[in-house]
Protein backbone atom coordinates (compact mmCIF):
# COMPACT_ATOMS: atom_id res chain seq x y z
CA UNK A 1 0.00 0.00 0.00
CA UNK A 2 2.15 2.78 -1.56
CA UNK A 3 -0.94 5.15 -1.82
CA UNK A 4 -2.78 7.58 0.58
CA UNK A 5 -6.00 8.16 -0.26
CA UNK A 6 -8.20 10.97 2.00
CA UNK A 7 -11.24 12.53 1.92
CA UNK A 8 -12.36 15.65 3.83
CA UNK A 9 -14.71 18.43 4.05
CA UNK A 10 -15.69 21.68 6.04
CA UNK A 11 -18.71 23.85 6.20
CA UNK A 12 -17.63 27.45 6.34
CA UNK A 13 -18.27 30.60 4.08
CA UNK A 14 -15.98 30.83 1.39
CA UNK A 15 -15.82 33.78 -1.31
CA UNK A 16 -13.29 34.53 -4.26
CA UNK A 17 -13.79 30.78 -5.27
CA UNK A 18 -12.70 31.36 -8.48
CA UNK A 19 -8.80 32.48 -7.41
CA UNK A 20 -9.05 29.78 -4.19
CA UNK A 21 -9.87 27.45 -7.37
CA UNK A 22 -6.80 28.23 -9.39
CA UNK A 23 -4.52 28.24 -5.85
CA UNK A 24 -5.63 24.56 -5.15
CA UNK A 25 -5.52 23.57 -8.61
CA UNK A 26 -1.32 24.46 -8.44
CA UNK A 27 -1.34 23.39 -5.27
CA UNK A 28 -2.37 19.85 -6.49
CA UNK A 29 -1.03 19.46 -9.59
CA UNK A 30 2.47 20.56 -8.64
CA UNK A 31 2.59 17.66 -5.72
CA UNK A 32 1.30 14.90 -8.74
CA UNK A 33 -2.14 14.75 -6.97
CA UNK A 34 -5.07 13.29 -8.17
CA UNK A 35 -9.24 12.92 -7.21
CA UNK A 36 -11.68 16.14 -7.06
CA UNK A 37 -11.57 19.28 -5.12
CA UNK A 38 -15.76 20.94 -4.75
CA UNK A 39 -15.38 24.01 -3.66
CA UNK A 40 -19.02 26.39 -2.64
CA UNK A 41 -19.77 29.23 -0.46
CA UNK A 42 -20.86 27.11 1.34
CA UNK A 43 -17.43 25.02 2.09
CA UNK A 44 -15.28 22.50 0.75
CA UNK A 45 -15.22 18.75 -0.13
CA UNK A 46 -12.34 16.57 -1.14
CA UNK A 47 -10.99 13.02 -2.16
CA UNK A 48 -7.29 12.90 -3.23
CA UNK A 49 -4.88 10.25 -3.98
CA UNK A 50 -1.04 10.74 -4.23
CA UNK A 51 1.84 9.76 -2.25
CA UNK A 52 2.16 10.24 1.68
CA UNK A 53 4.52 12.73 1.68
CA UNK A 54 2.60 14.69 -1.23
CA UNK A 55 -0.45 14.65 0.14
CA UNK A 56 0.76 15.87 3.56
CA UNK A 57 2.42 18.48 2.02
CA UNK A 58 -0.53 19.81 -0.03
CA UNK A 59 -2.55 19.80 3.40
CA UNK A 60 0.19 21.42 5.01
CA UNK A 61 -0.22 24.03 2.54
CA UNK A 62 -3.70 24.26 2.74
CA UNK A 63 -3.99 24.66 6.52
CA UNK A 64 -1.90 27.91 6.20
CA UNK A 65 -5.43 29.09 4.94
CA UNK A 66 -7.00 30.14 8.83
CA UNK A 67 -10.30 28.71 7.14
CA UNK A 68 -8.96 25.13 6.77
CA UNK A 69 -6.55 24.89 9.46
CA UNK A 70 -9.07 22.37 11.76
CA UNK A 71 -9.79 20.71 8.54
CA UNK A 72 -10.41 16.76 9.62
CA UNK A 73 -9.38 14.05 7.30
CA UNK A 74 -10.12 10.44 6.69
CA UNK A 75 -7.15 8.29 5.66
CA UNK A 76 -6.81 4.83 3.74
CA UNK A 77 -4.40 3.05 1.48
CA UNK A 78 -4.37 1.10 -1.77
CA UNK A 79 -1.30 -0.27 -4.25
CA UNK A 80 -1.99 2.12 -6.83
CA UNK A 81 -3.44 5.72 -7.90
CA UNK A 82 -7.73 5.13 -7.92
CA UNK A 83 -8.41 8.25 -9.55
CA UNK A 84 -7.60 9.10 -13.29
CA UNK A 85 -7.58 12.90 -13.56
CA UNK A 86 -7.52 15.74 -11.14
CA UNK A 87 -10.42 18.28 -10.92
CA UNK A 88 -10.88 21.58 -8.55
CA UNK A 89 -14.64 22.72 -9.59
CA UNK A 90 -16.85 25.14 -8.20
CA UNK A 91 -20.38 24.61 -6.96
CA UNK A 92 -23.72 25.39 -5.66
CA UNK A 93 -23.19 23.38 -3.03
CA UNK A 94 -20.44 20.99 -2.25
CA UNK A 95 -22.63 18.36 -1.75
CA UNK A 96 -26.15 18.94 -3.57
CA UNK A 97 -29.96 18.95 -1.43
CA UNK A 98 -31.32 21.80 -2.95
CA UNK A 99 -32.13 23.75 0.43
CA UNK A 100 -30.57 26.68 0.36
CA UNK A 101 -31.83 27.64 3.49
CA UNK A 102 -30.11 25.24 5.09
CA UNK A 103 -26.60 26.82 5.39
CA UNK A 104 -24.43 24.58 8.19
CA UNK A 105 -21.37 26.86 7.98
CA UNK A 106 -23.47 28.84 10.29
CA UNK A 107 -23.52 26.17 12.84
CA UNK A 108 -22.96 22.34 12.84
CA UNK A 109 -25.97 19.91 14.44
CA UNK A 110 -25.44 18.07 17.59
CA UNK A 111 -22.78 15.24 16.63
CA UNK A 112 -21.88 12.10 18.21
CA UNK A 113 -18.35 10.44 17.90
CA UNK A 114 -17.97 6.39 16.84
CA UNK A 115 -16.86 5.31 20.25
CA UNK A 116 -20.57 6.76 21.65
CA UNK A 117 -22.51 5.30 18.85
CA UNK A 118 -21.28 2.49 19.21
CA UNK A 119 -21.83 2.05 23.21
CA UNK A 120 -25.80 3.33 22.27
CA UNK A 121 -25.84 0.33 19.77
CA UNK A 122 -24.63 -1.77 22.55
CA UNK A 123 -26.98 -1.09 24.88
CA UNK A 124 -29.78 -0.61 22.50
CA UNK A 125 -30.56 3.22 23.59
CA UNK A 126 -29.13 6.73 24.21
CA UNK A 127 -27.87 8.04 27.08
CA UNK A 128 -31.06 9.01 28.53
CA UNK A 129 -32.66 5.66 27.62
CA UNK A 130 -34.55 6.92 24.54
CA UNK A 131 -34.71 4.00 21.44
CA UNK A 132 -31.80 4.64 18.86
CA UNK A 133 -31.80 4.62 15.16
CA UNK A 134 -29.34 4.82 12.52
CA UNK A 135 -30.84 6.49 9.67
CA UNK A 136 -28.91 5.96 5.89
CA UNK A 137 -28.13 9.33 3.97
CA UNK A 138 -26.55 7.61 1.43
CA UNK A 139 -28.18 6.67 -1.96
CA UNK A 140 -29.82 2.50 -2.63
CA UNK A 141 -27.01 1.03 -4.22
CA UNK A 142 -24.29 2.33 -1.81
CA UNK A 143 -26.60 1.00 1.00
CA UNK A 144 -26.54 -2.22 -0.59
CA UNK A 145 -22.86 -2.89 -0.28
CA UNK A 146 -23.00 -2.16 3.24
CA UNK A 147 -24.51 -0.41 6.18
CA UNK A 148 -25.63 -0.41 9.82
CA UNK A 149 -27.74 -3.38 11.05
CA UNK A 150 -31.54 -2.30 11.24
CA UNK A 151 -30.50 0.84 9.74
CA UNK A 152 -33.62 2.92 8.27
CA UNK A 153 -33.25 3.37 4.28
CA UNK A 154 -35.44 4.94 2.48
CA UNK A 155 -33.89 3.42 -1.34
CA UNK A 156 -33.21 7.40 -2.34
CA UNK A 157 -31.15 7.63 -5.61
CA UNK A 158 -29.90 10.92 -5.24
CA UNK A 159 -29.48 13.16 -1.83
CA UNK A 160 -32.23 15.58 -3.22
CA UNK A 161 -34.65 12.91 -2.67
CA UNK A 162 -33.49 13.25 1.26
CA UNK A 163 -36.01 15.91 2.19
CA UNK A 164 -38.83 14.77 1.49
CA UNK A 165 -38.37 11.43 2.63
CA UNK A 166 -37.60 12.68 5.93
CA UNK A 167 -41.19 14.90 5.54
CA UNK A 168 -42.88 11.41 4.68
CA UNK A 169 -41.40 9.33 7.28
CA UNK A 170 -40.82 12.47 9.87
CA UNK A 171 -43.62 11.19 12.61
CA UNK A 172 -42.08 7.61 12.60
CA UNK A 173 -38.91 9.20 14.19
CA UNK A 174 -40.28 11.58 17.00
CA UNK A 175 -39.97 9.59 20.01
CA UNK A 176 -36.68 8.29 18.70
CA UNK A 177 -32.98 9.05 18.96
CA UNK A 178 -32.00 9.22 15.47
CA UNK A 179 -27.82 9.32 14.55
CA UNK A 180 -28.01 10.03 10.40
CA UNK A 181 -24.59 8.64 8.74
CA UNK A 182 -22.96 8.36 5.43
CA UNK A 183 -19.72 7.90 3.94
CA UNK A 184 -17.31 10.63 5.43
CA UNK A 185 -19.85 12.96 7.04
CA UNK A 186 -20.61 15.26 4.51
CA UNK A 187 -24.48 14.18 3.68
CA UNK A 188 -25.30 13.53 7.41
CA UNK A 189 -24.18 16.93 8.34
CA UNK A 190 -26.56 18.30 5.82
CA UNK A 191 -29.61 15.72 7.01
CA UNK A 192 -29.08 16.27 10.55
CA UNK A 193 -30.00 19.87 10.34
CA UNK A 194 -32.97 19.10 7.91
CA UNK A 195 -34.26 17.04 10.13
CA UNK A 196 -33.63 19.98 12.87
CA UNK A 197 -35.04 22.31 10.67
CA UNK A 198 -38.17 20.09 10.53
CA UNK A 199 -38.85 19.43 13.88
CA UNK A 200 -37.42 16.86 15.44
CA UNK A 201 -35.54 16.88 18.46
CA UNK A 202 -32.99 14.20 19.08
CA UNK A 203 -31.22 14.30 16.31
CA UNK A 204 -27.30 13.54 15.60
CA UNK A 205 -24.89 13.25 13.00
CA UNK A 206 -22.20 10.16 13.14
CA UNK A 207 -18.79 12.31 13.11
CA UNK A 208 -16.48 11.37 10.44
CA UNK A 209 -19.42 8.95 8.78
CA UNK A 210 -18.36 5.39 8.26
CA UNK A 211 -15.07 5.80 7.79
CA UNK A 212 -14.19 7.11 11.00
CA UNK A 213 -16.82 4.69 12.49
CA UNK A 214 -14.24 1.97 10.55
CA UNK A 215 -11.52 3.16 11.88
CA UNK A 216 -12.71 3.54 16.16
CA UNK A 217 -15.10 0.51 15.62
CA UNK A 218 -14.01 -2.37 12.43
CA UNK A 219 -16.95 -4.18 11.68
CA UNK A 220 -19.39 -3.77 15.05
CA UNK A 221 -23.11 -3.36 14.54
CA UNK A 222 -21.95 -2.74 10.25
CA UNK A 223 -22.69 -5.26 8.03
CA UNK A 224 -20.79 -5.51 4.37
CA UNK A 225 -18.35 -2.81 3.11
CA UNK A 226 -18.48 0.73 2.59
CA UNK A 227 -18.88 1.85 -0.66
CA UNK A 228 -16.76 4.68 -2.18
CA UNK A 229 -16.42 6.69 -5.57
CA UNK A 230 -13.48 5.66 -6.79
CA UNK A 231 -11.96 2.56 -8.27
CA UNK A 232 -11.35 0.97 -5.69
CA UNK A 233 -14.88 0.34 -4.98
CA UNK A 234 -15.48 -0.11 -1.55
CA UNK A 235 -13.23 -0.57 1.35
CA UNK A 236 -13.61 -3.15 4.27
CA UNK A 237 -13.62 -2.69 8.34
CA UNK A 238 -10.40 -2.40 8.17
CA UNK A 239 -10.31 -0.15 5.67
CA UNK A 240 -8.90 -2.05 3.21
CA UNK A 241 -10.20 -1.64 -0.87
CA UNK A 242 -12.29 -3.98 -1.69
CA UNK A 243 -10.52 -3.75 -5.60
CA UNK A 244 -6.74 -3.90 -5.91
CA UNK A 245 -6.28 -1.08 -7.61
CA UNK A 246 -2.12 -2.06 -8.46
CA UNK A 247 -3.76 -5.16 -10.26
CA UNK A 248 -6.18 -3.27 -12.46
CA UNK A 249 -2.93 -1.10 -13.51
CA UNK A 250 -1.16 -3.98 -14.13
CA UNK A 251 -3.41 -5.82 -16.19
Amino acid sequence: MQILNIAAYKFIALDHLADLQAAVLEAAQTRALRGTVLLAEEGINLFLAASSSDIHDFLAWLRTDVRFQDLEVKESWSTAQPFRKLLVKIKPEIIRMNHPAIRPSAGRAPSVDAATLKRWLNDGHDDDGRPVVTLDTRNDFEVDVGTFQQAIDWRITKFTEFPQALLDHRDELREKTVVSFCTGGIRCEKAAIFMQEAGLQHVYQLDGGILKYFEVNGHDHFDGECFVFDERRALDPALAPKVDVGALSDS
